[in-house]
């Protein structure tokens, strides 16, 4: 896959980043090697090798998935810019 300069420009739209003109060449350039790096990282082959959280084996710690401290939705919307209906109001991001 190659990404031209409208891609770029797309992303960099959707991204809400402001990039001038002639910027788009070199970050359409650096989305072309970060794929090309996934794409050599598609070529491993890892079949019989185990998910890791570390290069050291060890054990996540786990506790009981329980609420300690909850029904407080008021505090939590009371600093939001724009809530309604007891939710987070977002602005659309996709056109």
């Amino acid at each position: 896959m190659s990404i031209d300069i409208e891609t770029a420009r797309k992303v960099a739209h959707l991204a809400r980043i402001k990039v001038e003109e002639d910027r788009l060449p070199a970050l359409a350039h650096e989305f072309n090697d970060i794929l090309g790096f996934i794409e050599q990282l598609n070529e491993v082959d890892v079949e019989g090798v185990e998910p890791m959280t570390s290069v050291t084996p060890m054990r996540l710690k786990r506790r009981v998935d329980e609420v300690t401290d909850g029904n407080q939705q008021e505090k939590v919307l009371k600093n939001a810019p724009d809530a309604r209906e007891g939710f987070f109001a977002v602005p659309k991001v996709v056109e």
